[in-house]
């Protein structure tokens, strides 16, 4: 035992020969509730432990978690502080620019800027950017066709386009890993974030500062819980909230709930990885999960490699959950051994995780801890299968993927249809390309695409797909070359065993050569497709399809002109694009007919588990990740030559269109506030601050003009996050919002005190001339989809002061919260439709001084709402402004307060 505040913690060495490696022994507390918490609960317990102080981390709250089987459903608040924190680039950028603005702000407030640094350890990996411009070595984007001489293969014209494009963006990355300790840059072209945590990053456990302690982390991307398949507790946060983390204050949440999972049976001979997680994220979905972590248990699990349980995990964004945790076991040590890790560590995180109990055998029941609730999955039922249209949710067997497009087309327009009058579902619109002769009709795949950590993390689906591609070579099958196909691995391990196996030559063949290591068309970064392709689709007024082996596929995300999109496994993928459509019953339908006239069925280039499983262990070895992982940091020759500025305070440019110093550091209550915009279900942050291409009629593109810049040069939204003005005019600037006020999708609403239709940052900017607050109203789950806090910086900047909805996404409400901006939530029963409520209101929120979580609030009207700010942390940051304001407050006053004893001293 210790003396201080935290005496009554045991600390001992894990190995008596090393008194000075210590852990904080939760075996000896000497509570058998201990031994009934979930694996997951037992990871914050330990940081609750870890981090007891009396101040930040309370005794009490130590207690909490321990008594979590009593106080999970009393919306207990603790606090927890993870380990680390990692980021992408395009959240990545924003957080830096605020560092260095926090770093001016405290210099006028007469603080010391140098002490603006990450507390705890932060890994930006630059994955983002990078978009599939080329593609089977064919150029198509006219406004880069003087690149098409540069080089022969689409992926170095990528690269090369990506660093033209965010050279600027890249200058202040760099900057910032040199000004910020504690910060680490992965360069552009090593991969994709999440997949780079999962092979290289992640520790499992930490042995720091003479401690052995769980690894864990936040990060800014919803997928970050991808980990949470090698036992690494992890989650998506907001932007804003991680930034706070970065600077060592502690996450307050909401003590979850924690829903079991149990896997049971054996999957079927023909199934991957994929079919189990749209499988296991449609399941979820109708259980309801959103807020709680799902913990995975049962002898199934032990089935699962640790790429196959990373997959699981990865989609925990869309069936809701706030973290989906495996424990843990020897299948984890295997693939930390697999992946290159030292045997040292495998040593100690071993012993460790035995010595505090949380190290798993899922076929001991006895392990098996206290839940929620217990749901289950026979693996044996799980079918071949795709999600789509719209939503990643509406899984649908790959047998009744052809019927189900079919009643999707004529359905009224929602989630599940198009609404295509019934006399044109057989349009049928003929084209040129490369001087032959084509068609499309609605269903035709105009865009394949193996990309995403989701499935590239995964070398059995990997590895099936290459041996699909084998096999329709030999049969002699090829894709239409109007389809764009693309391969973007998320680390440089895959290429390597592809290319070592023998398959990637055959892929190469079909169309899917490698154009990049980042997430490109999971995120929309699509490029264009060909004109006469765009042209064909648009004449019939089809609904062309995209077909990719990511993890979203909301409208309007992947590409403008693919109105239906199908998330499937790498395998299917290829299937798809040899057959052209998804209008096909590969059971009943060949997928193509050969040279030689042969019917060549789907089964007959489908590859074996056997088939399989034989090439990844000869070829999936560790020396592969050592020698990709060893020059990482330093593998990309461009960035290593990027010249960038030395100084502590960043010098801002002002007549930088990707870099600038935002404003967010300058009675409550809102009074007859306008609504600017009327929404319904679903709202994304794709809607609301879209990633994508910035249209050439938008009010970005009339700024980005006026600065002097020709439409080649906008680049996407998700790369000028760095600036807040295009960022401002970027927000809900997507073509398929769909406002009640317009009844038809448009970026575009009405200004109601004139009557006009404006596009919605000019209507915003009417407002904020005449000094008058908006809201907006919206369905249920507003703010889905990825994390983005320019999701909650937008809406902050247009002056929304407010977002009454039926329900949010966790990662968008804590960043609406982060930015000031206030989450209502109508009460239970209430709707918009039920209180017939139609957006040309006023509105009127009373707020009163003494505010308390979950507070219900009057509107004005004959209904009121609850104030969605469910802790006390969340009050603070609202009083101040938000989360950056209080931080920056806060560290100015510290740093007034060590001036003072040191001058006193």
């Amino acid at each position: 035992e210790i003396g201080g505040p935290t005496q009554y913690w045991y600390v001992e060495p894990l190995d008596p020969k090393d008194p000075k490696q210590q852990f904080y022994n939760l075996s000896k507390l000497g509570d058998s509730r201990y031994d009934r918490l979930p694996f997951s609960i037992r990871v914050l317990l330990e940081s609750a432990v870890r981090n007891c102080d009396e101040f930040l981390v309370k005794r009490s709250d130590v207690e909490s978690i321990l008594n979590w089987k009593e106080t999970q459903s009393q919306t207990v608040e603790v606090p927890f502080r993870p380990a680390r924190v990692i980021l992408q680039d395009f959240t990545g950028v924003p957080a830096v620019v605020d560092f260095a603005a926090m770093r001016d702000a405290v210099m006028k407030l007469g603080g010391d800027p140098e002490k603006i640094n990450p507390v705890c350890p932060a890994d930006l990996v630059i994955d983002h950017s990078i978009q599939v411009d080329f593609n089977r070595n064919q150029c198509l984007t006219q406004s880069v066709l003087p690149l098409c001489s540069l080089r022969s293969d689409s992926l170095q014209k990528n690269q090369d386009l990506e660093f033209d494009r965010n050279k600027e963006r890249f200058q202040f990355l760099k900057w910032g890993s040199k000004a910020f300790r504690n910060m680490r840059i992965i360069p552009p072209g090593s991969g994709i974030v999440h997949q780079v945590n999962l092979e290289y990053l992640a520790r499992v456990v930490f042995n720091y500062d003479g401690y052995f302690y769980p690894d864990s982390l936040v990060g800014t991307d919803s997928h970050t819980t991808m980990i949470d398949g090698l036992g690494v507790l992890g989650w998506g946060v907001g932007g804003i909230e991680a930034e706070a983390v970065m600077l060592g204050q502690p996450i307050s949440m909401v003590l979850p709930e924690v829903v079991g999972y149990k896997l049971h049976g054996t999957p079927e001979k023909l199934i991957t990885s994929t079919d189990i997680v749209l499988t296991v994220t449609k399941h979820l979905r109708q259980v309801g999960v959103v807020g709680k972590f799902v913990e995975f248990f049962g002898p199934g699990v032990a089935q699962l490699s640790i790429a196959d349980r990373a997959t699981i995990a990865n989609m925990c964004p869309e069936y809701g959950a706030t973290a989906a945790f495996f424990p843990v076991d020897d299948v984890s040590i295997q693939y930390l051994e697999q992946t290159g890790r030292e045997a040292e560590k495998l040593a100690y995180i071993t012993k460790y995780l035995k010595a505090v109990a949380m190290f798993r055998d899922y076929n001991d029941v006895s392990q098996d801890p206290d839940f929620t609730q217990i749901v289950e999955l026979d693996l044996s039922k799980v079918v071949p299968c795709c999600s789509g249209p719209k939503r990643p949710q509406d899984r649908i067997p790959v047998s009744d993927m052809k019927n189900d497009f079919e009643t999707c087309l004529g359905a009224k327009v929602g989630f599940k249809g198009f609404q295509v009058p019934p006399e044109c579902h057989s349009s049928v619109v003929p084209f040129q390309f490369s001087e032959r002769e084509y068609t499309l009709s609605h269903g035709s795949v105009v865009i394949a695409a193996i990309t995403s950590c989701t499935n590239t993390s995964n070398p059995s689906v990997m590895l099936g797909a290459g041996l699909l591609a084998k096999k329709a070579i030999e049969c002699g099958l090829s894709v239409k070359p109007y389809i764009k196909t693309s391969l973007s691995p998320g680390s440089g391990v895959v290429t390597y065993y592809l290319k070592e196996s023998g398959v990637m030559d055959y892929l190469s063949q079909l169309g899917f050569e490698v154009v990049g290591y980042g997430c490109m068309t999971c995120i929309g970064n699509s490029g264009p497709l060909p004109e006469p392709v765009v042209e064909a689709i648009t004449k019939g007024d089809l609904v062309a399809a995209g077909v990719l082996s990511g993890n979203r596929n909301f409208e309007g995300r992947v590409h403008p002109n693919t109105r239906a999109n199908y998330l499937a496994s790498p395998p299917l993928v290829i299937a798809y694009a040899l057959a052209g459509t998804v209008r096909i019953d590969f059971e009943k339908e060949p997928i193509a007919i050969n040279s030689e006239g042969k019917e060549i069925f789907l089964r007959d280039i489908w590859p074996t588990r056997e088939e399989i499983q034989a090439v990844e262990r000869t070829f999936v070895i560790p020396s592969m990740f050592k020698e990709v992982y060893e020059k990482i940091e330093k593998v990309n020759n461009r960035w290593n030559s990027l010249d960038a500025p030395s100084d502590k305070l960043y010098t801002w440019d002002p007549k930088s269109t990707y870099i600038k110093s935002p404003p967010f550091f300058s009675g409550l209550s809102i009074t007859n506030a306008y609504v600017l915009l009327n929404l319904g279900d679903s709202v994304t942050t794709d809607h609301i601050s879209p990633a994508g291409n910035i249209a050439r009629n938008s009010p970005a593109a009339r700024y980005l003009t006026s600065r002097g810049l020709s439409p080649r040069d906008y680049n996407s939204y998700g790369s000028r996050r760095g600036n807040d003005a295009v960022m401002a005019r970027g927000t809900f600037a997507n073509i398929r919002l769909f406002n009640k006020f317009l009844n038809k999708q448009a970026p575009q609403t009405i200004h109601l005190p004139t009557g006009e239709t404006l596009d919605v940052f000019d209507a915003a900017e009417r407002y904020q001339q005449s000094g008058v607050p908006l809201l907006v109203l919206a369905g249920k789950e507003y703010g889905s989809g990825s994390s983005r806090d320019w999701a909650a910086k937008g809406p902050f900047l247009l002056g929304i002061k407010a977002v009454l909805a039926e329900s949010y996404e966790r990662i968008h409400r804590s960043n609406l919260v982060g930015m000031g901006v206030i989450p209502l939530e109508y009460l239970p029963g209430d709707t918009a439709d039920s209180l017939g409520l139609t957006g040309r209101e006023r509105y009127t929120i009373i707020i009163p001084e003494q505010l308390t979580p979950r507070m219900i609030l009057d509107t004005g009207k004959t209904f009121q709402v609850r104030m969605r700010f469910d802790t006390d942390v969340e009050l603070a940051y609202f009083h101040h402004g938000g989360i950056l304001n209080y931080m920056i407050r806060k560290m100015s006053e510290d740093a007034k307060d060590s001036t003072e004893k040191e001058q006193h001293v």
